[in-house]
């Protein structure tokens, strides 16, 4: 199956100045061409560009994914390598994601704490807001 960018483009969500510009810089392997020069999408290629926009989504650094395309391309004897830079990668969104659980539990606490302190104080607030306009505006009548 063969797609061009236009179709590839449609299939993924990224524009075609952004999937020239992965190719470019190495983010994916080159993309094969027609006889006319126009690039022709594989379904490989499409499992890359795939790859590459789940890792990027995670915030996995274009660099690492650079580094990681440019050891596939050399063959099997870069595994290793290749092994290394996920867990590298992984060990990094792990701590975001620690990081994140931190700050989601800090405002769950705090959301907690409104509901419970600064929501009650405050209606208790117009309440006697409300009572003194009342005694207000019937002392004024009288």
């Amino acid at each position: 199956m063969s797609m061009t960018i236009a179709e590839v483009r449609k299939r993924y969500g990224l524009t075609a100045d952004t999937l020239r510009y992965y190719e470019r810089i190495g983010l994916i392997p080159p993309v094969g061409r027609n006889a006319g020069g126009v690039r022709n999408y594989t379904e490989h290629d499409g499992n890359w560009i795939d790859f590459i926009k789940c890792m990027r989504n995670a915030g996995v650094q274009v660099e690492a994914l650079i580094e990681y395309v440019a050891l596939f391309q050399q063959g099997d004897a870069t595994a290793s390598a290749r092994k290394q830079i996920l867990i590298d990668q992984r060990a990094q969104i792990a701590a975001r994601v620690a990081s994140m659980q931190k700050m989601l539990e800090r405002l769950d606490r705090k959301i907690e704490q409104y509901e419970n302190h600064i929501m009650p104080a405050e209606k208790k607030l117009q309440r006697k807001a409300v009572k003194g306009r009342v005694a207000h505006n019937a002392a004024m009548t009288h």
